[in-house]
């Protein structure tokens, strides 16, 4: 009962961190963005983040958008570049490009079935115990033959299959 206090207080009074103090009809803090939190990286289903990429600007980039206001023809490539990187994190092309991710999925991949095959030779070799007496080739050809000897399901069973004259299967 005392640790469930203890928890109600420390979540209602935000001694962890992890929860913002508010009452039920007001906002939770939320370092002055819109809850639900927005979305500040483009992605290729939704290019256009809610906000832009750089929100901290040295002196030279206020510069740069001061002069992004005027006319854009008079703006250098590498300017437009440097607008267009103050405003998005990556273009298409660095969103589309092939990352070597995939490697490391199928090294891990092949990792595990390695560690599971190594599994079950230990497994065979120091768990399982020998295999039984019946399972050998010799005893199943004895008890066969025994099958036979007995004639056993004559009708249409293995003594059907037998011909008992020439000691072969029929054909």
């Amino acid at each position: 009962m005392l640790s469930r206090a203890a928890w109600s207080f420390v979540l209602r009074t935000g001694g962890l961190g992890a929860r913002g103090t508010h009452s039920p009809g007001d906002a939770a803090r939320s370092e002055g963005r819109m809850p639900p939190y927005t979305n500040c990286y483009a992605q290729r289903s939704y290019p256009m983040p809610d906000e832009p990429f750089c929100t901290e600007l040295t002196a030279e980039q206020r510069a740069l958008k001061e002069k992004e206001k005027g006319s854009w023809t008079q703006l250098s490539p590498a300017e437009k570049v440097a607008l267009y990187r103050l405003q998005y994190r990556e273009s298409f092309a660095e969103m589309n490009r092939r990352s070597n991710e995939w490697k490391t999925v199928m090294g891990s991949v092949f990792f595990f079935f390695g560690f599971t095959a190594l599994l079950i030779w230990w497994q065979r070799v120091y768990v399982f115990p020998e295999k039984p007496i019946t399972l050998t080739d010799e005893w199943k050809a004895r008890q066969l033959q025994r099958v036979l000897d007995m004639k056993g399901n004559p009708v249409q069973g293995l003594a059907a299959r037998w011909d008992y004259e020439k000691k072969q299967w029929k054909k």
